[in-house]
């Protein structure tokens, strides 16, 4: 029994020393200010025991995305072990048979209306030998649908209608059932379709098992499309040099894949191991991970008074131009403030200016988050305005302490002491002396 102690405890330093040697601190995918998910076939979990565990693990915590769906799952006691070691995730199976999909998600961030499966019955199990597996979630105030799938594999390359065992007919089967359900029940959704679908984007027309969706161009957009067209190198299967594991996404989210932070990318574990390909292969998968990054849109109601107001941009938006964001502003009334008022025509985030309506009401401004802005004040009076969020007037950084203690006023048909800085609106404030202040999202 000694002699067994002592084997294990040696395997476990051996494990842990490979680990710490592999350069997975460098390896990340996740940020605080966008949505993250990742398609993984992690092929027939775990392929090499415990060794396997520990990669993934330590793989997951590097890589910190918020929703990871997986497919192979053959050992759901090891999976709970691995759920057990990651303690900023749970994780959701049905089962493993047949491999089964499975779900990890970060619970601070992910709150999980419901999770399903469709197509579970006998006539679909031919398109579907995996049900797919829906997931209803809510990412910091965004609903959006994920379907996680495993298709059929193998074939050799030619669609046969005619014959429904066929693989790239069963392929084609299925792609056209998940776009028919999304059409019915998802059609106003945030949707992202993804797994292991075994076939390439990139097939002739009349061999592609993806075609209804790509003739769809409107309300479908395949999210790793460039990887599919690029160089073998960014692709997903490298055994057998191809690109198989996919993301598609519903027009809701076009906007948002434009968005500067958001990406898409095969994500290359095998070159932070230090054995290469061959290492990943031999303790990880033989797929490597395709990640979708999104910087969603927000978007902002600003109330105005009939009259002047102050106003700023809460936002970063396509287009600053006044009349674009407060449509029903009167021409020519925009004024911003250096040491005397100047007219304007586009506004800057953090700078507030002086805005005249003839009547009352609301304009909703649509664009990227501003969790963080530095804003450089002169000496004496100066035209602010904050961030996404309202910033409380204790929250200000003001490292210098340049701002004058009590003089930070809005405006609501005469100057009002301001406790917090809300979006949309300007303010005056007045320096002791030339620096700048820093606001931060609480």
């Amino acid at each position: 029994m000694k002699i067994f102690d002592n084997l294990v405890f040696s395997t476990v330093l051996i494990l842990t020393a490979i680990l710490s040697a592999q350069d997975f601190e460098d390896l990340y995918f996740g940020t605080d200010s966008t949505f993250e998910v990742l398609t993984w076939n992690i092929e027939w979990f775990p392929k090499n025991g415990q060794t396997t565990v520990d990669y993934v693990t330590t793989i997951i915590q590097a890589l910190d995305v918020d929703v990871l769906a997986i497919q192979e799952v053959d050992d759901t006691g090891m999976f709970d072990q691995m759920l057990d070691n990651l303690t900023d995730y749970e994780g959701y199976y049905e089962s493993a048979w047949f491999a089964g999909l499975a779900y990890i998600y970060k619970t601070d961030v992910v709150e999980i209306n419901e999770i399903y499966e469709i197509y579970t019955t006998s006539p679909y199990w031919s398109p579907f030998p995996r049900s797919p597996m829906v997931v209803d979630m809510n990412f910091m105030g965004q609903n959006v649908i994920i379907i996680n799938n495993h298709f059929k594999c193998c074939g050799d390359g030619y669609l046969d209608p005619d014959d429904s065992g066929d693989e790239e007919t069963r392929r084609y089967i299925a792609s056209n059932l998940l776009k028919e359900y999304i059409d019915t029940h998802f059609s106003n959704d945030n949707v992202i379709v993804l797994g292991d679908l075994n076939d390439i984007l990139t097939d002739n027309p009349e061999n592609n098992v993806f075609q209804m969706i790509l003739d769809d161009p409107g309300n479908y957009l395949f999210a790793d499309m460039e990887i599919a067209e690029g160089p073998s190198s960014g692709w997903s299967y490298p055994t057998w040099p191809s690109h198989l594991d996919h993301i598609l996404i519903t027009n809701e989210l076009f906007d948002e894949l434009g968005n500067v932070n958001s990406d898409v990318q095969t994500i290359k574990i095998d070159e932070y191991c230090d054995g290469g390909w061959y290492e990943y292969d031999q303790n990880v998968s033989d797929h490597r991970p395709v990640g979708l990054k999104v910087e969603f849109n927000a978007m902002t109601g600003v109330e105005y008074t009939e009259g002047w107001n102050l106003v700023g941009l809460p936002l970063i938006v396509d287009d600053s131009d006044y009349q674009i964001q407060f449509p029903d502003a009167v021409e020519g009334t925009l004024y911003s403030f250096n040491g005397s008022y100047d007219p304007e025509e586009t506004l800057i985030q953090g700078n507030g200016y002086w805005l005249r309506f003839n009547n009352a009401g609301t304009t909703t401004i649509t664009g990227i988050p501003v969790t963080e802005l530095s804003l450089s004040l002169s000496a004496g009076w100066n035209l602010i305005s904050g961030i996404s969020t309202p910033v409380e007037i204790g929250a200000i950084i003001d490292p210098d302490n340049i701002i004058i203690n009590g003089t930070i006023y809005g405006f609501d048909s005469g100057y009002v002491a301001a406790d917090e800085l809300i979006p949309g609106e300007g303010y005056w404030v007045r320096a002791n002396n030339s620096g700048n202040i820093i606001l931060i999202s609480e």
